[in-house]
């Protein structure tokens, strides 16, 4: 969950953080991918005009459209649920926001907080504007989550490798327990407080933290687990047709994100078993969702050359996987990146 924060809040990562984090993001992809070229791609690579034919253009073009228009549809009726509204534009320049603070901050952080800023500057109350952007990933989380250990467990392109040994048992225990934390959470919140408080009392008490920090943490921690059980509850039981939209568009956002490299697969002239790239993925994601780097980058590479080094011969796999991030990645983060110049400029014109 999000801290909370007032309403006077700007974004608080500095520009000489984001320079750094997006060098660091530049390093690690660049490290990704010569790893995949070194250890998958046989130190071989060439371009394919295939990747730029008009039908490949005009496919992966729809594709896109499909996966920001989802995107924004899913947060649009999360917030409709929640009994606010945000017009369309503001909306989508969000989404670009998102996927810039997202993929420069390690662990996704800062696009959360980025997010709460941009709806409390919009007219969302902060509380609401968390539990909308915590909600709306949650919704994603429990999608994946919930696939990973069925794709790990059934498809045969794991077969034989570590992560479906015992690594995969572990996992698939792993995302259960995750899974259960989060229906606790929802729906037995006091069940938790216990013993949170609990294990800040026992650090408190082996003075790993101090007295001041202690009362602090625990209010805090008291206080975000109510309050995002309760807006979830609000969520719950705000109109039907909202939520049954906000899960729908979660769904197909996911699915367009994961079709993509089926499609870049396809038109290199690949006969592609749809259900197989579509698995590889949503393991790659759920790995991703792990990441300390920002982005995930590097480790996004690496992990989609090693699953994808079994089907694409070793001059295609650079080319789709810088595709596949250019595409779904680095394309929204420059949009980002030019919407948040215009949104922070119009900001200091109208502090108010």
């Amino acid at each position: 969950m999000t801290d909370n924060t007032d309403t006077s809040y700007q974004p608080r990562t500095s520009a000489r953080r984001l320079i750094l984090f997006s060098l660091l993001f530049i390093a690690l992809t660049a490290a990704g991918l010569y790893a995949v070229y070194d250890q998958f791609a046989e130190r071989s690579i060439s371009f394919d005009i295939q990747l730029i034919a008009p039908q490949t253009l005009v496919a992966v073009a729809a594709l896109l459209l499909v996966y920001f228009v989802s995107d924004g549809l899913r947060l649009h009726f999360t917030l409709r649920a929640l009994g606010h509204r945000l017009s369309f534009p503001a909306i989508f320049r969000l989404v670009f926001i998102n996927l810039f603070f997202s993929n420069v901050t390690p662990m996704a952080t800062g696009g959360g907080f980025a997010q709460i800023w941009y709806l409390n500057h919009h007219g969302v109350p902060v509380g609401r504007a968390t539990a909308a952007t915590t909600i709306r990933t949650v919704l994603a989380v429990l999608f994946i989550f919930s696939l990973t250990p069925v794709f790990l467990l059934t498809l045969d392109a794991f077969d034989g490798q570590t992560i479906t040994g015992g690594l995969g048992f572990a996992l698939a225990i792993f995302i259960l327990l995750y899974l259960g934390f989060f229906i606790i959470l929802l729906f037995r919140t006091r069940w938790l407080i216990g013993p949170l408080s609990g294990l800040l009392k026992t650090l408190n008490r082996w003075h790993l933290i101090s007295d001041t920090r202690h009362q602090r943490w625990q209010f805090k921690a008291r206080r975000e687990m109510l309050r995002f059980s309760h807006s979830f509850r609000d969520y719950l039981k705000g109109r039907p047709l909202f939520v049954v939209l906000s899960v729908l568009f979660t769904a197909v956002f996911l699915l367009s994100l994961f079709s993509f490299p089926a499609l870049l697969i396809y038109s290199l002239g690949y006969d592609v078993d749809y259900l197989m790239s579509l698995g590889l993925l949503v393991v790659t994601t759920f790995i991703m969702y792990f990441s300390p780097t920002p982005g995930a980058s590097g480790i996004s590479e690496g992990v989609f050359g090693s699953f994808f080094s079994g089907i694409l011969s070793g001059n295609h796999l650079i080319l789709v996987i810088v595709s596949w991030r250019l595409i779904t990645i680095y394309f929204g983060m420059i949009i980002g990146l030019v919407v948040l110049q215009r949104e922070l400029i119009k900001s200091r014109r109208n502090p108010g």
